[in-house]
């Protein structure tokens, strides 16, 4: 097994995190410092050390938050506030990761795992993985703003979009629901201010295949097999 994937099997980060670990020579195999990046190790018989610590290929832990607001998504905060991992400090021993970001305020759906392979999938931008927000703003959208949203707004970084956007049923005409596969950060808050809107309220609503179905605000829950298997074919 290639080096950067064995330390992304242990949960100690993804595979492209791994390499530059190994880069930096923070990794040992057998004692001995490795720096070759294309290394190659026999789990169970190599002995590999990150920080002193032997690496071992941990049993994978998936677990879906339903985040409530006023917490970072982060796994230390130094001004110590919440974080996403004093919400599940119940769910396992092993140790997890939040996969991508919502913001303090953004509320909703929030995967954590220690399966790295999986995470880096889930937020390389090529895989264009499905999310759904419904957006609170401080006045109604105008319809002709539709069309903007849709074919593309120009932001710092470039042109950014929504794939799908339309008025909530039974609501206001300042609450919309969004669809993005952007992987771009803070990336519905930033499309709305660029049009002169301010977000009220931002809550993640779907995330690829798994929804909030029956998991309240705070809350969370392990995925279950069916689950797992469908973020693998994302």
């Amino acid at each position: 097994m290639r080096l950067n994937r064995f330390i992304s099997h242990c949960g100690v980060c993804a595979r492209r995190d791994a390499d530059k670990l190994i880069a930096d020579g923070l990794i040992k195999v057998n004692g001995a410092v490795v720096t070759e990046l294309g290394t190659k190790v026999q789990p169970g018989k190599d002995v590999v050390t990150y920080k002193g610590n032997k690496l071992e290929i941990q049993r994978f832990v998936y677990i879906l938050l339903n985040k409530p607001k006023n917490m970072i998504t982060t796994t230390d905060d130094p001004a110590g506030r919440p974080t996403v991992l004093d919400a599940i400090e119940s769910a396992a021993r092993t140790r997890v990761f939040p996969v991508g970001r919502l913001d303090r305020n953004t509320t909703g759906l929030l995967l954590l795992t220690n399966d790295g392979k999986l995470t880096e999938k889930l937020t390389h931008p090529a895989h264009g993985i499905r999310k759904m927000y419904k957006v609170k703003l401080n006045k109604p959208v105008e319809e002709t703003d539709f069309d903007k949203l849709l074919k593309g707004v120009e932001l710092e970084d470039g042109v950014a979009k929504f794939d799908k956007i339309d008025f909530v049923e039974g609501k206001e005409q300042d609450e919309v629901g969004v669809e993005v596969t952007s992987g771009k950060n803070s990336i519905v808050r930033l499309l709305f201010e660029a049009l002169g809107y301010e977000v009220v309220s931002l809550d993640r609503t779907m995330f690829g295949p798994l929804t909030k179905k029956r998991l309240p605000r705070g809350e969370w829950r392990l995925l279950s097999k069916e689950e797992i298997s469908f973020l693998h074919m994302q």
